[in-house]
């Protein structure tokens, strides 16, 4: 099936609030996952993998590590037609003023978008952990002859209040759509016939469009593409599902990125990073190996080029250029890593401790982000769920305790519930 009349447009996300602090200096599709990825390398690795290689990313809030990380990792040699182009938001003659939403983002980008000339456009999230051939979408979109194609998965009673949910019609058109509905009153039409632990059809924020229904839908003031468009659309054009089953995740809020990120860590994890036929790309580092000196691990995913003595770790990903010194104990945590090694740093703040864990610090339960320095006989406890507190060098978000980027934790520190 051809794939070159597609154009992929990523949207780069909003203020990412939920996410925050981790987005208090990034994008949410900058974000790190898996010890050695960023979040947006999953979109765009399901682009190239699918035969897909003309993308724009669209970017708004603090996007210069993103805007940094895809030119770094995304350029093709002369003998190759595609491209990665980051669409910023900016001021023109015709636009002013921010991305209010998804669908207003792809509008103001519109003319760059059409100066491609696709014959379709994929639109997608760059903030969901899954791995999926959007050209097997594609092939069930001509194959219907759909205006719009929504990809869609089954989601349990629970999950569904924070998707768009939908009805299908024994062809597989869209028959009805509820944008994250929050009642039992709300949900009780669209509950289908199948698995009953899996009742309800979620949609996974990926559209592809044929371009003149694109163009068309947002010639209107609608802002959003799950809010507005979609359920605007389904009386006038033809709007298939195409059914996803595998893993994903949609990695919207700490809570969600913290377990994703600790699924990784077992035996038969739900998500590969590695796959030799669709492989999960990212900016090449050329770190060595890891240092292990007398350390004792169990159910950990250790990314390359850390250095590690001494301590105990149980059940966490350990991002690259990790440094973990003695009598370290750490379980449940996801250790973002660092940028640098200290060698290499800018400057040490005046009585700040080294890049990394210091001796004899306990942490259970938490994020660390990168570059944070965390001194001597420190020690980080979980707090209980749905708990919001914010700290002198640490917040809290649902529970999980954070560790800012580039955070200084000072010797004899305790972060634990009263």
């Amino acid at each position: 099936m051809p794939t070159s009349e597609v154009l992929c447009v990523i949207l780069g996300g909003g203020r990412g609030s939920r996410l925050w602090p981790l987005t208090a200096a990034r994008a949410k599709p900058a974000v790190p996952i898996g010890g050695k990825y960023r979040l947006i390398d999953i979109p765009l690795s399901n682009c190239l993998n699918s035969g897909m290689d003309r993308i724009a990313v669209l970017t708004q809030f603090n996007s210069a590590s993103l805007n940094r990380h895809v030119a770094q990792t995304y350029h093709f040699d002369l003998f190759n037609k595609g491209w990665v182009q980051v669409l910023a938001a900016e001021q023109t003659s015709d636009v002013s003023g921010w991305y209010q939403g998804t669908a207003d983002a792809v509008r103001k980008q519109l003319g760059e978008i059409l100066s491609a000339d696709p014959e379709h456009v994929l639109i997608l999230a760059g903030d969901h952990l899954y791995r999926m051939n959007y050209s097997e979408m594609l092939e069930d979109h001509r194959e219907h002859d759909a205006d719009i194609t929504v990809a869609v998965k089954p989601v349990s009673r629970e999950e569904a209040p924070r998707f768009g949910i939908l009805q299908r019609g024994s062809e597989g058109f869209i028959t009805d759509f509820v944008e994250k509905p929050k009642t039992t009153a709300a949900l009780r039409p669209f509950e289908c016939a199948g698995d009953p632990s899996l009742p309800f059809l979620a949609s996974m924020g990926i559209y592809l469009f044929r371009t003149p229904v694109l163009v068309e839908l947002l010639a209107s003031d609608h802002v959003d593409f799950g809010k507005h468009i979609l359920p605007a659309a389904i009386r006038s054009h033809r709007i298939f599902t195409h059914s996803f089953h595998g893993y994903w995740e949609d990695i919207g809020t700490i809570r969600s990125f913290y377990e994703a990120n600790l699924l990784l860590t077992r035996a038969d994890p739900p998500f590969r990073f590695h796959d030799p036929e669709s492989p999960v790309y990212t900016h090449p580092r050329f770190l060595p190996g890891c240092r292990i000196y007398d350390v004792d691990l169990n159910e950990v995913l250790l990314a390359d080029g850390c250095f590690l003595e001494g301590a105990r770790i149980d059940h966490s990903l350990i991002g690259h250029r990790s440094v973990i010194c003695t009598d370290v104990e750490m379980s449940d945590t996801v250790m973002m890593g660092a940028d640098y090694y200290e060698s290499e740093a800018p400057g040490r703040p005046a009585g700040a401790p080294p890049i990394g864990i210091g001796p004899g610090t306990r942490i259970r339960g938490a994020i660390v982000d990168k570059n944070a320095r965390i001194g001597h006989n420190v020690r980080i406890e979980p707090f209980p769920l749905r708990s919001d507190v914010d700290g002198p060098c640490w917040s809290v978000r649902d529970g999980i305790v954070v560790v800012p980027k580039n955070a200084i934790v000072p010797d004899g520190t305790v972060i634990a519930p009263p």
